[in-house]
């Protein structure tokens, strides 16, 4: 298994445990009866907890393209020194991006943010 793959594993997990975050959280603010009940509108917490479930979704929003390029390069044998510095800088933006938005601290997120697109631009351009 190349490296990239084991970074996307790493990547997979770091949305589950962002999941749980978002959820322990959650149940901090809303009662049980709340968040096992049919909804019509999501639960939106806030403070931490909201910033939780957003940085949460927009994990999951990352990890689409992110997984995608790692598997074509997979796939089509492009492994290199940029396809790997990309999906570890992906990686390590996205755990350092998640902590920055939980703890409401912004520049800097978005600082994080973009290194973890730069990441998943650095596998594509190994692939296209």
């Amino acid at each position: 298994m190349h490296t990239e793959m084991a970074v996307l594993a790493w990547a997979v997990a770091l949305t589950i445990v962002q999941l749980l975050v978002a959820i322990v959280g959650t149940t901090t603010q809303f009662s049980m009866t709340t968040l096992v009940g049919n909804r019509e509108q999501p639960v939106v917490g806030s403070g931490w907890v909201g910033r939780a479930q957003r940085a949460h979704r927009n994990m999951l929003e990352s990890l689409l393209p992110f997984a995608a390029v790692v598997l074509i390069a997979n796939a089509i044998a492009a492994s290199n020194h940029v396809t790997l510095l990309g999906a570890q800088l992906f990686l390590y933006a996205r755990v350092i991006y998640a902590l920055l938005y939980i703890a409401g601290i912004p520049w800097l997120r978005t600082l994080a943010w973009t290194a973890g697109l730069v990441g998943i631009l650095m596998v594509l351009s190994q692939v296209i």
